[in-house]
């Protein structure tokens, strides 16, 4: 079994205390990796605020490193999604394009690194100022702290590291607990990749740990944080005055409307709902489905339900694989459960096997089942009639959460009634709540976060706009 180490200013470091990480299909331990302490978070914040200040990377040769290191990623494609595969659980052909996805989100930081530009300011505009000239620069905060979750460990981390760097900042990595190796095979490549010592340091360990480690580190000027809203909430706390970027929870609702093409919008639903058994923040959850199409989208769901394959994650035919843990199961059959007792009727699922849950759907579930109002984050989906759009835009947003939402239709004049109302920091037409390209500005509103995702969008948060005046 092999033992991995923490990567702090350029080098590997191995601690006493170790903790074992455990393939999700088969329970065993494949690997062990050290366990950060306090004295290893010094380490790492010291290491990433030295290189900051003393090793100056100019943008043209951030825009090398960060290609390079895309190039290099895509040479361990294999090596990479067998990794995702062990430490996730998700089928081979999700992993292998999640590595390719990360490709492309270092593509895009490597691109911004050379437009960090500001803007012209027109101070002649003002009185007594036409002997002066005005712009502004971008500049970057200095450490960052890139904390990642679970279910996309790889290309959520590129969604950090790569814009942090492409803005001239330092990194401290920390992934989620349980699946560091993507992380340690991360941190090899930018290191081959001509990353300066410092500039990427990884800690690994207890989440809660190291999160109050973390926050309490005055000199880290920016947290990107993906995961639960308490955890969010609490960094949030704890910050004080630096700023945060968080991504959070959701229970994802899609709309369709009697005049979509229902097969192909139930096999969507279907695809959206069940990829990495469910546990992606924007998974199809919630489905609102027009009365005088509420039958054959049922029908329809089934059947797509029915043919999809549950399984060994390394046998490509797979497109089911084990959720993160058997708790994690064993609360997703517990909520259904519950939904049963209060009325709701299973139309396909329902059952677990181990950490593996069947993919399942609902229907005449109520609004305050925890299946319907909470984050179900399991490969479990409701459907819903609605009368009127109106109800259905209601329904959407009978919600604490705001992160996406899908609407099905061909209506222009539905679809611009569900552009303005619907209170999400995205609405998808056509293609489903869970569309996300790596260039788009992605986030919620409400309990589902704050601020944008996106290379482009995540380096104007990681960066300062300074003013420079010019008086002649």
């Amino acid at each position: 079994m092999k033992e991995y180490g923490l990567f702090i200013n350029g080098e590997w470091k191995v601690t006493d205390e170790k903790i074992g990480i455990v393939s999700k299909a088969t329970g065993s331990e494949v690997a062990l990796i050290s366990v950060a302490g306090e004295a290893e978070v010094k380490d790492a914040v010291d290491a990433a605020e030295k290189a900051f200040k003393t090793i100056h990377i100019e943008p043209y040769r951030r825009y090398e490193i960060l290609m390079k290191a895309s190039r290099i990623l895509m040479e361990k494609q294999k090596q990479m999604a067998e990794f995702l595969v062990q430490e996730v659980g998700k089928p081979i052909k999700e992993a292998m394009a999640e590595v390719a996805r990360a490709e492309q989100t270092l593509i895009l930081s490597a691109e911004e690194a050379k437009r960090m530009t500001g803007e012209m300011v027109p101070l002649e505009g003002a009185p007594g100022c036409d002997n002066r000239w005005a712009f502004t620069m971008r500049i970057p905060v200095g450490v960052v702290c890139a904390i990642t979750p679970f279910n996309f460990p790889l290309n959520l981390a590129c969604h950090k590291i790569g814009p942090a760097l492409a803005a001239g900042n330092s990194v401290v990595y920390k992934p989620a607990t349980v699946t560091p190796l993507s992380a340690v095979l991360l941190c090899e490549i930018f290191a081959e990749a001509g990353l300066p010592d410092g500039y990427l340091n990884l800690l690994t360990g207890s989440g809660a740990k190291l999160g109050k480690l973390l926050t309490e580190e005055q000199r880290i000027g920016f947290y990107s944080f993906t995961g639960s809203p308490a955890v969010g909430k609490t960094l949030l706390q704890n910050a004080g005055f630096r700023r945060v970027a968080l991504e959070l929870g959701s229970n994802s609702a899609n709309i369709v409307h009697h005049d979509a093409d229902i097969k192909l919008t139930a096999g969507l639903c279907v695809k959206h709902a069940f990829a990495n058994a469910g546990q992606v923040c924007i998974s199809c959850q919630r489905v609102y489905v027009h009365r005088s199409a509420y039958k054959e989208f049922c029908d329809e769901a089934a059947i797509h339900t029915e043919q999809l394959v549950m399984g060994n994650p390394f046998d490509p035919a797979t497109d089911i694989g084990p959720m993160i843990s058997e708790a994690e199961a064993i609360r997703a059959e517990e909520w259904v459960n519950e939904a049963i007792s209060q009325g709701a009727r299973v139309l396909a699922g329902g059952k677990r096997r181990g950490t593996w849950f069947e993919p399942t759907i609902l229907t005449d579930v109520q609004h305050g089942m925890n299946i319907v109002s909470m984050e179900a984050f399991a490969p479990v989906f409701s459907i819903v009639p609605y009368d009127e759009i109106e109800e259905a835009i209601d329904l959407v947003n009978a919600s604490i959460y705001g992160l996406q939402a899908g609407v099905f239709t061909n209506s222009l004049e539905i679809a611009r009634l569900c552009a303005m109302k619907i209170e999400t920091g995205g609405v998808i037409f056509n293609d489903g709540a869970t569309f996300r390209t790596d260039n788009m500005p992605y986030g919620g509103i409400k309990e589902s976060g704050i601020g944008r995702e996106g290379p482009q969008y995540a380096v104007k948060e990681m960066t300062e706009e300074k003013l420079i005046v010019f008086k002649f």
